[in-house]
């Protein structure tokens, strides 16, 4: 474990510097071809320096975080487009611009309430008309439908965490559990952890930065529909890093092909298939095998019935509705589902199920830890004697 964390602390060295490199030389060069061709070395390196890591806890984060979201990051930063952009106002600092790159945060920029008509010298403040970030006749201290999205509390991340230790824990008991209950707990142990280690990767930039961030997951269980789920409530640092790189360009193309109102269809399904690819991209890294492709064709698969979907609910035009004590079950339930059926077993049958649990049981890493040490305690007592009996035979 120690080899382990000194490759981690090496990877994320490298990646600080090639930052700087972007934010101090790259930048100094116009947006577009050229400053694409200077960053070629950075890609190439945000690409193969996770393979130094082989641990899935240390591992995962990392592929993450640089080969799928500053990538993609950066491919904006050519543009002069995206978080990154040096263009943008307010400018990046330094420490701004390594923080949104490599960790999975988003800076929520609040709409400012200083309209034309807010602004009005001669306006009454008690008589400002209703608008969409002021219905209630008042001065907010923030619009109302971004406090619909605040930041996850200490206490929340605390209750999870301990959900989570109790899912480890119940996995000692795994060979008597039921497989729709292993499912279950899979689908539980990837939502637990993954909203854990993304805000535990925000926290640092949040300190640091002192900004107000915005939260990476919204209650994806309480979900309404495939559409809900991934737009809305899944993993929203994907959603926004994906919408400007592949959805907004598929879409846009669409449009002049298949006309405005079917374009959304193209875009939807494109931007799955990519999700899909960084995802096998993902499993290579955890695995080191030939990708069978389950994982692709399971987002293939929810960006074609996320498609069917949309194309449903603009036909009927809200004349039918669902209630959502029927839509909520059947939409996590789909999900979970078709999880067992592609997502999962990469994952399985490669035994990364077994690794990530094994490194996250206490009692497993105090045995071998304590072996480790029994074996070099009596790795030194052999040769200790062997030196003893070669004195002896020497007098």
């Amino acid at each position: 474990m120690e080899d382990e964390i000194k490759s981690f602390i090496h990877v994320w060295i490298t990646a600080i510097i090639s930052l700087l490199y972007c934010y101090f030389i790259t930048s100094k060069i116009p947006g577009g071809k050229f400053r694409f061709l200077s960053l070629l070395p950075v890609f190439y390196l945000f690409t193969v320096l996770p393979f130094n890591i082989s641990s899935v806890h240390l591992g995962g984060p990392t592929i993450f975080y640089l080969t799928w979201l500053a990538n993609f990051k950066l491919l904006l930063f050519c543009l002069d487009q995206g978080p990154l952009s040096l263009t943008s106002k307010p400018t990046p600092s330094l420490l701004q611009f390594i923080s949104i790159s490599c960790l999975p945060i988003k800076i929520r920029h609040y709409p400012s309430l200083r309209s034309p008509l807010n602004s009005s010298p001669n306006l009454d403040p008690s008589q400002i008309l209703k608008s969409k970030y002021n219905p209630s006749l008042q001065y907010p201290k923030s619009p109302p439908d971004l406090e619909k999205t605040k930041s996850q509390s200490p206490l929340s991340l605390v209750c999870k965490a301990l959900l989570l230790a109790l899912v480890i824990r119940i996995y000692d008991y795994r060979a008597q559990l039921h497989p729709v209950v292993i499912l279950v707990l899979y689908c539980c142990h990837i939502y637990l952890g993954l909203e854990i280690f993304l805000a535990m990767g925000a926290a640092p930039a949040r300190a640091l930065l002192r900004l107000e961030l915005e939260p990476q997951f919204d209650e994806p269980y309480l979900s309404t529909s495939l559409q809900d789920f991934w737009g809305r409530r899944w993993n929203l640092m994907v959603t926004s890093i994906l919408r400007p790189i592949v959805y907004n360009p598929i879409r846009s193309i669409s449009t002049s092909i298949f006309g405005r109102e079917w374009a959304l269809l193209p875009a939807l399904l494109g931007t799955f298939l990519v999700s899909g690819l960084m995802h096998e991209f993902i499993y290579f890294y955890f695995t080191r095998v030939n990708p069978s492709w389950e994982v692709t064709w399971f987002f293939v698969l929810h960006g074609i019935c996320t498609a069917m979907e949309v194309a449903v609910k603009k036909a009927l035009m809200g004349r039918y509705k669902l209630h959502r004590a029927v839509t909520g079950p059947l939409t996590i339930g789909f999900v979970a589902l078709t999880g067992y059926w592609l997502f999962f077993p990469q994952l399985t049958r490669n035994h990364v199920d077994d690794r990530a649990i094994s490194t996250m049981d206490i009692r497993e890493c105090r045995i071998s830890e304590s072996v480790e040490v029994d074996e070099e305690v009596g790795g030194r007592d052999t040769n200790s004697g062997k030196k003893k009996l070669q004195f002896l035979q020497g007098m």
